[in-house]
């Protein structure tokens, strides 16, 4: 049962992250990377990045850039467009601010629509959420070829949280068979989403936990070379804020990408060890390295075979000043296609950025190159 992966040793893989509206940049990044002719073999995502990531996986790459595009077209469609405004600047964030308070208002089309009334009941209610999502239901199975998913060479995992004991869980198509209810599991962020049942246990949003399935990758390569693209969609950095709207938008940035950074800090640093671990007991005697209890320290310790290759390819969406802490619900088709093109800009550069440092990959090394900005980005 699940996906083949593929015969080489080496793989691509696409970690999408969490962020609502902000994950049409994630459609414009996968373009790019389309269009370069590097298809993932292996995609994880959270919430937004599971919606995506199904519509990728469950499509023939021919295909998946117009099913993404189909998709955000279709939820910013009747929402009031606010680039009358300008690209950017005070009346732009205005305007911007509206287009979220309609969207969370009247819902999004083929996305979620409020349950007017039933929410505000005081009470025990089967689904306590602000919205309907069974809109997305009907999108994904008709968008998303779910036996392609689980039957084709293209891995999905998608991160959940399961609501009764705290966890958080992975729904893998390597592991067993995905449905739209396992992508809208990852997506059931509270108190707005309904949290999605499946085989009796209820679970929400993986952000809740988690805004980035990159462990889950990373631990389960198998050794094989892997390069990485990981696009996120809140920025560790930005000035100090001055207004208490600022103060909010701030804050949802340093909480969403704070696990991003620590996480892939520890990744680097445990691969960097272990590395450390097999030339300290290379230079054992001979008669010491075969010892069992050496063996069995460096099978503990993960340190007993030499760790693949990875190039972590690290894309982050930079707002402009007009984008407030309402970004990531605020889904009009002018700001979608702001972010779409964003994000494939963004991944178009980094990929020329791989290109040229392609010849400095070290074997065994765990490398980090950092977008963040053209002609600027860091490795380590």
């Amino acid at each position: 049962m699940g996906t083949r992966m593929p015969a080489s040793n080496t793989l691509t893989a696409l970690v999408l992250q969490g962020g609502g509206a902000l994950g049409a940049y994630q459609g414009g990044a996968y373009e790019s990377l389309s269009a370069a002719g590097r298809e993932p073999d292996w995609l994880a995502g959270i919430s937004i990045g599971a919606i995506n990531s199904a519509l990728i996986a469950g499509n023939a790459p021919g295909r998946r850039a117009a099913r993404l595009r189909e998709f955000w077209q279709r939820i910013t469609a009747q929402v009031p467009s606010p680039a009358w405004a300008g690209a950017d600047g005070p009346l732009r964030a205005l305007a911007n601010d509206w287009a979220a308070t309609w969207g969370a208002v009247f819902g999004l089309p083929h996305f979620f629509q409020p349950r007017v009334g039933k929410p505000w009941w005081p009470g025990a209610a089967d689904a306590p959420s602000l919205y309907d999502t069974a809109p997305l239901r009907e999108t994904l199975l008709e968008l998303v070829d779910f036996d392609r998913i689980n039957d084709g060479p293209t891995r999905l995992s998608v991160g959940a949280v399961d609501i009764e004991s705290g966890n958080f869980v992975y729904f893998d198509s390597q592991r067993q068979r995905l449905g739209p209810e396992h992508v809208m599991a990852s997506g059931a962020l509270p108190p707005s989403f309904p949290a999605v049942v499946i085989e009796g246990r209820a679970y929400w949003d993986g952000g809740l936990v988690s805004n980035t399935p990159l462990r889950h990758i990373v631990e389960n390569l198998d050794g094989r070379d892997a390069t990485i693209f990981q696009v996120d969609l809140f920025s560790a950095r930005g000035r100090v804020p001055r207004t208490l709207a600022e103060a909010s938008d701030r804050d949802k940035d340093i909480r969403y990408s704070s696990r991003t950074r620590a996480l892939t800090d520890m990744l680097c640093e445990r691969h960097e060890m272990r590395r450390s671990l097999r030339e300290l007991a290379a230079l054992l005697p001979a008669g010491r390295r075969a010892d069992a209890r050496v063996t069995q320290l460096l099978r503990k310790l993960g340190a007993d075979a030499p760790d693949p290759t990875v190039t972590l390819v690290h894309l982050i969406h930079r707002h402009k000043n007009s984008e407030t802490q309402a970004r990531d619900y605020e889904f009009s088709g002018a700001s979608m296609l702001e972010h779409w093109d964003a994000g494939r800009a963004d991944m178009a550069h980094s990929l020329r950025s791989l290109a040229r440092a392609r010849h400095e990959v070290e074997p065994g090394s765990f490398r980090v190159f950092d977008y963040t900005a053209p002609d600027l980005e860091t490795a380590r």
